[in-house]
């Protein structure tokens, strides 16, 4: 990585330090993981810019503020397993292996699938767990999750919720009726029932079944 690069990450992360984000662990996280070598090598003048990046199939790299916040609420500590769904480019599932957690995260789009694999092989990451499937059903056969982030909006996926720990957590967008996604932050209690925390005014691509 050019010095180039680093300084214009170090950018970035003060630009979402100031934007509200507080949670060290995530800044330190996001620091350490280059941006660019996850977006297309034509978009790389944009990789440390607060917006959403193209990355094919009509799909998006989150913009960088929505990654910390999700993150920020995800509250991951070291060890813990966790669920992501829609790996897409695979940069928020880097950060949480940066974070110390062990991730397992599903990709619906079979060459974002490869293309992300082939990825955290070449950043030596080992413990990130890619699998190619339909994102909506989760992972059952891994269940429970210590936490599950979902990096597409759709209606809320009760079958997701199924698959947490007694005080495991969800994090997601939900579809609201204005076209707009409002940031889910769902606390499963131990016998069953769950309590939510919502933040509205965010925009992702869609959640969409099965696998192509």
């Amino acid at each position: 990585m050019s010095d180039n690069f680093a300084q214009q990450r170090q950018a970035l992360i003060s630009l979402i330090r100031s934007k509200g984000i507080s949670d060290e662990r995530v800044l330190e996280a996001m620091a350490k993981v280059p941006r660019h070598l996850f977006i297309p090598r034509s978009h790389w003048d944009e990789a440390y810019e607060d917006y959403p990046v193209p990355i094919g199939r009509g799909q998006t790299i989150s913009q960088p503020y929505t990654v910390a916040f999700m993150t920020q609420l995800l509250d991951v500590q070291p060890g813990q397993k966790v669920l992501e769904i829609g790996t897409g480019s695979g940069y928020q599932a880097a950060i949480l292996a940066e974070m110390g957690a062990e991730v397992y995260t599903v990709e619906r789009i079979w060459d974002l699938y490869e293309k992300a694999k082939e990825r955290f092989e070449q950043l030596g990451y080992t413990n990130i767990y890619p699998y190619y499937a339909d994102g909506t059903e989760g992972l059952p056969q891994f269940a429970p999750f210590d936490k599950i982030i979902v990096t597409a909006s759709g209606p809320l996926n009760y079958n997701l919720i199924e698959q947490l720990k007694p005080f495991g957590v969800l994090v997601a967008p939900i579809d609201d009726e204005w076209g707009y996604s409002t940031m889910y932050k769902i606390t499963k209690l131990p016998q069953g029932d769950w309590v939510k925390e919502t933040y509205p005014g965010f925009s992702f691509v869609p959640l969409r079944k099965g696998t192509e």
